[in-house]
């Protein structure tokens, strides 16, 4: 069987997956995160996750026959391409892979569209598709909402309780509420513990989670396209309350990878094995057709001014007629509306 390399870029790092080209969905041969150094590009953290899985396919005595790494913009792919050097690998936009695997598990609609609503490290990204053509329809990006900002949470309610520990800790606390309801968590100085459960952590992410669900309708009514499903992608998404809420929040079917960290990292070994050559491989957006500019007529003087007579004539009419309804009932007042936009950035 033939042995692939699948690795997703992103803000914290990068992931890497060595598997078997036709067993994707399987527990891999091998897989790692290497985060991402302060101060480090991200093209860094990639090519030490490929240099440590080449290693595992050398103990192994095994050949990788392809490499694919997944970017989420242009300047992701230029620092990696740039670094690259030798090393053959195929470039793909991170909507590529993920709608790749998707597919792949049979998850992905026929027809119609699907909302995909990562939620990662450095914050939101919402991509609608079109499920026939794989053509974008619209992206969005927020950073109200993002993993970082919720480590940075729990941290807050650590202290509150008396207890204080470094980014990394609080960070793995968060990811065991994925699973567990209840933590207590030490002090490593001073000793103090505090316990937290899982729907403390939900109501101090429900404000940005609704804040998302303002942004995956908005979002919807500017394409005008009522996607017929949801993935959610990304490791913030492993939490329950946090899928439950979203459930609640959106009237849309959702779709859930047991892995939803590891979407895109999956997709880039499908399209490593079927694309080993070193390529790049971009998102098909969707162009609307061009507005028709009509050529109005030129209005002559004397035209403008039997128009303006008419207008005048009938505004008189309609304030006489106002004039006299107001000699019987009061006149109703207009109501008040307020237009709501999206919550402004905290």
């Amino acid at each position: 069987m033939v042995l692939v390399l699948g690795v997703s870029a992103g803000a914290a790092g990068a992931r890497a997956m060595l598997t078997h080209s036709d067993q994707p969905h399987l527990p891999p041969i091998d897989r790692c995160k290497v985060p991402r150094r302060v101060g480090g590009g991200i093209d860094e953290a990639v090519f030490e996750a490929i240099r440590l899985m080449r290693q595992s396919a050398a103990r192994r005595d095994e050949f990788i026959t392809g490499i694919a790494v997944t970017c989420r913009c242009s300047s992701q792919a230029d620092a990696i391409r740039v670094t690259a050097g030798r090393n053959r690998l195929t470039l793909i936009d991170e909507p590529v892979a993920q709608l790749r695997y998707l597919r792949f598990t049979g998850r992905l609609p026929s027809e119609g569209s699907i909302l995909l609503y990562d939620l990662g490290s450095s914050g939101l990204t919402l991509t609608q598709i079109d499920c026939r053509t794989d053509a974008i329809l619209a992206t969005k990006r927020s950073t109200v909402l993002s993993g970082d900002g919720h480590d940075a949470l729990l941290r807050w309610l650590l202290v509150r309780n008396g207890v204080t520990v470094d980014l990394a800790t609080s960070r793995s606390h968060k990811e065991a509420l994925a699973t567990d309801r209840v933590l207590t968590v030490c002090d490593p100085i001073s000793g103090r513990r505090a316990v937290i459960t899982r729907s403390d952590f939900a109501d101090l992410v429900s404000a940005g989670i609704h804040h998302s669900a303002s942004f995956v309708r908005q979002m919807v009514a500017e394409t005008g396209v009522h996607p017929d499903a949801m993935a959610l992608l990304g490791g913030c998404t492993r939490n329950k309350s946090i899928r439950d809420e979203l459930d609640q929040q959106l009237d849309l079917p959702l779709i859930y990878d047991p892995e939803p960290d590891f979407v895109s990292t999956r997709g880039s070994v499908l399209l490593a094995a079927e694309r080993p050559s070193a390529r790049r491989v971009r998102s098909v957006r969707f162009t609307p057709p061009p507005t028709i500019h009509t050529q109005l007529e030129p209005v002559s003087r004397r035209k403008l001014v039997a128009a303006i007579a008419v207008t005048a004539t009938l505004g008189g009419t309609i304030a006489g007629a106002l004039t006299l309804d107001r000699g019987g009932d009061q006149a109703e007042k207009p109501h008040t509306v307020e237009v709501v936009g999206p919550p402004k950035p905290g």
